[in-house]
Order: structure tokens, then sequence, then C-alpha cells
């Protein structure tokens, strides 16, 4: 069977959220860190036999190791977590590298059993990587929304931040379309050699207007699978997405008491 480990980047710098992986807040409620709620997700994924995170970050790094993860230090100059990723998978034996994003908590370990099964089971593929049905018009148009188009067999044509397939005529693309369209996920699996040389692939213009980076892969003429899935992932960016997990954390507790009754 083809060896496949999960990769997860943690950095503790964030824009939007400092110190994400480690926020005393999700800690305070549910007694794990938000790097320990995915690193437990993603151990549960059956095809992987490896869960590491990969951190520039000291105080990251020792959170890990304090609830019995595996982490790896790595450098603090990376440009993008699969420059990260590549640095970890330099020294692993695995086949298959997963990036499992590190502030998804409820990613289900089946998406990751799913997007390992879907490049193993494709020599022509380099990478592969999950998409859900869009059903509402407000994320078919949110541009922080990036959706993909694929072939008859399921290889990316594109990805976009725009609308696509664009439906001529139609006011409500959703409602009015004999398409599916879909919504990225960004979780992806790498043969091992392909990711070792991915950051030296030249960029690509339309990699810069997108901002990007898996459309870099398409432009050198790389395949990549796509899988859909019915599971939605939501990242945690902002305080209001605390609030959600937290939410749904809580009723996830409560229902699991009651069947305990």
């Amino acid at each position: 069977m083809t060896r496949a480990a999960v990769v997860i980047p943690a950095r503790y710098g964030s824009t939007r959220l400092e110190g994400k992986p480690i926020l005393p807040k999700i800690k305070a409620a549910t007694g794990k860190h938000l790097i320990q709620h995915v690193y437990e997700r993603a151990m549960k994924a059956g095809l992987a036999n490896r869960v590491i995170v990969a951190t520039d970050d000291d105080r990251i790094f020792r959170a890990v190791k304090d609830f019995g993860g595996d982490a790896m230090m790595t450098r603090s100059d990376h440009r993008s977590g699969s420059d990260r990723i590549a640095e970890v998978a330099a020294g692993l034996a695995e086949e298959i590298i997963v990036n499992v994003q590190g502030d998804e908590p409820e990613v289900a370990p089946e998406m990751i059993d799913q997007v390992i099964d879907l490049l193993a089971g494709d020599p022509a593929a380099s990478m592969s990587t999950l998409a859900h049905p869009i059903r509402a018009e407000s994320e078919l148009r949110d541009p922080a929304s990036v959706k993909v188009v694929v072939d008859n067999r399921g290889y990316a044509m594109y990805f976009s931040r725009s609308p696509i397939p664009h439906v001529r005529g139609a006011d409500e693309f959703v409602s009015a379309s004999p398409l599916a369209h879909l919504k990225h996920i960004g979780m992806y699996a790498y043969r091992r050699e392909f990711l070792l040389g991915y950051a030296d692939l030249p960029r690509a213009p339309i990699e810069d207007a997108e901002k990007l980076e898996q459309l870099r892969a398409l432009c050198a003429g790389h395949k990549i699978k796509v899988g859909v899935t019915q599971h939605r992932v939501i990242g945690i960016d902002t305080d209001a997405d605390v609030e959600d997990f937290l939410a749904n954390w809580k009723s996830a507790m409560s229902r699991r008491d009651e069947r305990a009754r």
C-alpha cells in the first residue's frame, strides 16, 4: 500500500488572528489548542501512517509536544505552506505528502483518506485536492471562495476567485445552471518527488493575478486530480470564526453526553 504522511503547517504570525494555532481562548473553552483539534482529526485518517506539525515557532512546537504530537521545526523564511511542507518532506520516506490546513479543526478524516486515495490511484496526477458543490449564490460570487472547473476525467482545468464556469444568459448561476459549480477545498496530496521541486517551478502570470499557488502547477503542465466531497470545512481566521467553532464544539459535546446517558 502507498505510504502517506500528513503535514500540518502552523505559523504563529497571522494578520487577522495572531497565535491562532495555540489561541488561549480555544484551549480554555475546550481543553485543547486549535492545532491539537486538527492533529487529532488527522490522526483518525486510515490511510495516513504519520501526522506531523511543521512550524517555525518554538511555542507551537512545545504545545504539540506537550499533547504527545509529532512536530518538526522549519525555517522561518518560507513564502508558502507548501514550501514549509517540502522542507519536512525532504526528510520523510513516504511517497505521498498531504497538506492539511492548521486552522480547520472540523476537517473530516474521510477527506484526508479521499485525497490520498485519489493520488495513489492515478499515476498521471502530480497532486490531488478536493471540492464541494456550491449551493449559495453568495458563495459562488465571493472572491475568498475559490472555484474550480474539472474535465471529464476529474482533472482540474482552472481555479479562480471569479464565478466559473460562467453561464451565459443566466442571472442566477446556481439555480439556472445545469452545471455543478464547485468550491475548492485547500487540502492537497502531493507526490513527494513533485513536492520537492514544486517551489522551483516558474511563477505563472495567472498565479500572480489570482493569487492562487496551484495555478503554477497547471501552467507547468502538471495534472491535479479533484475529488468531490459533501464535507464542508471552515477555517478559523477571525474572532467570529472562533465563536462559531466553540458553539459547534459545545453542541457536539452535548450530543455526545446525551448519547452516553
